[in-house]
C-alpha cells in the first residue's frame, strides 16, 4: 500500500498518533520541540515515541517565538532529519547542514510573498508549507497556491477534507499535504475518524 501524495503529520505527542501515521505509509512525523509550549515534546517522549514506528521520516517543528538554537536542540533527538522553522533566512543558514528543510508560512502571508522568493527556495530544496489558523480554502486562496506551487514544493495545511483532498492534490499541483495530529481522550484512546477518512481516500492499492 502507499499514498497518492506527500503526507506530513504535525504536532505528533501520542503513540497512537505515531503509530496509525506510520502504518499508514505517511512520508513525516513532525515534533514540536518549542520548550514551554503546547505539546512540547522532550527527548525521552520522543524517544519512547519513535521506537514504536518505522519507515516514516522525523521532523523537528520550530517556531521564531522561541528563538531556538536549532541545531544544538535537534542533536539531543537522533532519528530528526527533517527541520521545519517559519523564517526564511533562519533555513537558508541550514541549508548544506544535512537535514531537509521546510519553511512555513501562514496563508495570509503568502498571498504578499514574491514570486522570486518561491523561485529560491526551490532552487535551495526547502519546501513551503502553507497553514492557516481558519480552515476554509476560498477560490482566490487557490488560486495563490496553484502559482506557488508552479515555482517551488508545496504542502498544504488548510481546508483538507476527505471529500475535497484528491480534488485539492490534482487541481493545485502541489506537492504533498499536512495534517494534525491530536490529544488522546485517555492514553491509547483517540478518535481517528477525520484523519482516517482523509487518508483512506489517498491510498494507492497496490
Amino acid at each position: 500500500m502507499a499514498l497518492r501524495t506527500f503526507v506530513k503529520l504535525n504536532q505528533i505527542s501520542n503513540l497512537t498518533d505515531a503509530r496509525y501515521g506510520a502504518g499508514m505509509y505517511v512520508d513525516l512525523l513532525g515534533f514540536n520541540l518549542n520548550v514551554d509550549t503546547e505539546n512540547y515534546i522532550t527527548p525521552a517522549q520522543f524517544k519512547e515515541l519513535t521506537g514504536w514506528v518505522s519507515g516514516v521520516e522525523f521532523v523537528g517543528e520550530f517556531s521564531h517565538e522561541s528563538q531556538p538554537n536549532i541545531l544544538e536542540i535537534v542533536k539531543e533527538y537522533p532519528g530528526i532529519t527533517w527541520i521545519e522553522f517559519d523564517r526564511i533566512e533562519v533555513l537558508e543558514g541550514l541549508v548544506g547542514q544535512g537535514y531537509a528543510l521546510i519553511y512555513k508560512m501562514n496563508l495570509e502571508d503568502v498571498k504578499h510573498i514574491e514570486p522570486e522568493v518561491a523561485s529560491e527556495l526551490h532552487k535551495s530544496g526547502i519546501i513551503f508549507h502553507v497553514v492557516s489558523k481558519d480552515n476554509h480554502l476560498k477560490v482566490d486562496d487557490a488560486n495563490v497556491i496553484t502559482k506557488l506551487a508552479e515555482r517551488c514544493k508545496v504542502i498544504l495545511g488548510v481546508g483538507i477534507n476527505s471529500e475535497n483532498v484528491l480534488k485539492l492534490v490534482k487541481g493545485l499541483k502541489i506537492f504533498g499535504i499536512s495534517l494534525d495530529g491530536g490529544q488522546e481522550s485517555k492514553p491509547g484512546l483517540k478518535d481517528m475518524t477525520e484523519l482516517s477518512e482523509i487518508l483512506e481516500k489517498l491510498e494507492v492499492e497496490e
